[in-house]
């Protein structure tokens, strides 16, 4: 495939790392978007992807007033050009918003319908070029120490060793190396593994906090509980690991809860609204007027990598950029090291 998303993938949706297969023919009996939901999870999509593609489609077919599955065969370069082109002209998304939208109908026609879209030419979502927020050292001490309890603790390792929000709420115990002082993020961005340090200055205050969760832990077992969702099909090979201590969660939940795939009632990780409301309110308290998010740590982690000194290349990878983001953001951390010099 080739013009403007060219090689777009199915990008733009966080954990959407599928694994590679073969085309998979969805059942015939099943209605569309229940056979769009049998290949994803088939395929090994996120549950957040599953939803946000499901949404799309039926925007899709609500904006062509489609009634059967035959109206969507019919000219479907032009149907996809006409939505993606009102998203923009109309509904000014963001690019990231489209490129969505485009993944979901590429994933639809390519692995669902068995029809792969030709060159699709739509008018583009501006990309505007933004600028990391970044809080200074005492800035970002501030903020930390105006946080409590769990939410301050997810903090400290988003700036202590550079990881996205997910990345760290996704964390297993095994994940985390007090010998090595070291974490390990699996299936990152990319659906690639990667090490990135653990602050010692964190270290004790998490091995308190892991013994309180296998507290917990233990008595979900008592009550009949305890298992943990397992990615892919893990679940199938290890039958145990599921309420095996070294696959559980660094930061469950408070709650136990039914996961709407298997029904099964378990503790997942801890929401990631959780983690914004407490920042945005940490952030108020201070009184600091830059817009922080999660993110900003993890931007402010790069950054003060560079004021001491460190290497560019190695910050990026602690970071798990592509080899083409090293180079993007290695040229903006490279101006960024001058301006600070």
């Amino acid at each position: 495939m080739s013009g403007p998303w060219a090689g777009q993938g199915q990008k733009g949706v966080a954990g959407s790392n599928p694994k590679v297969l073969g085309n998979i023919i969805p059942n015939p009996k099943l209605k569309l978007l229940d056979q769009v939901r049998e290949v994803m999870r088939l395929k090994h999509y996120s549950i957040r992807t599953e939803r946000c593609y499901g949404d799309w489609i039926r925007r899709y077919i609500r904006f062509h007033k489609l009634r059967s599955r035959e109206e969507l065969y019919q000219e479907p370069k032009v149907k996809v050009e006409l939505f993606l082109s009102d998203l923009a002209v109309k509904g000014q998304v963001a690019a990231s918003t489209q490129n969505q939208a485009f993944n979901a109908l590429l994933f639809l026609y390519r692995e669902v319908l068995q029809h792969p879209l030709e060159e699709v030419n739509a008018v583009r979502a501006d990309r505007p070029v933004r600028v990391p927020v970044v809080l200074t050292q005492a800035e970002t001490r501030r903020v930390i120490l105006a946080m409590t309890g769990v939410t301050q603790l997810v903090v400290k390792l988003l700036y202590g060793s550079g990881l996205r929000l997910l990345e760290a709420l996704r964390l297993r115990v095994h994940d985390v190396d007090f010998g090595m002082k070291q974490i390990t993020v699996r299936d990152g961005k990319g659906a690639k593994d990667r090490y990135t340090p653990l602050a010692e200055s964190v270290i004790p205050v998490l091995r308190e906090h892991l013994e309180k969760v296998r507290l917990e832990h233990q008595e979900d077992l008592q009550a009949g509980y305890g298992a943990v969702y397992l990615p892919g099909g893990l679940e199938r090979k290890y039958p145990k690991a599921a309420v095996d201590w070294r696959w559980q969660y660094v930061f469950p939940a408070r709650d136990l809860s039914k996961d709407p795939r298997s029904g099964v009632t378990r503790r997942h990780h801890l929401d990631e609204a959780t983690v914004h409301r407490a920042i945005k309110a940490a952030v108020a308290r201070v009184g600091i007027q830059k817009t922080v998010s999660s993110h900003t740590f993890r931007h402010s982690f790069a950054t003060h990598g560079l004021q001491s000194g460190a290497d560019i290349r190695t910050i990026q990878e602690l970071l798990g950029h592509s080899p083409r983001e090293i180079t993007k953001h290695g040229n903006l951390l490279l101006r960024l090291r001058t301006a600070l010099n």
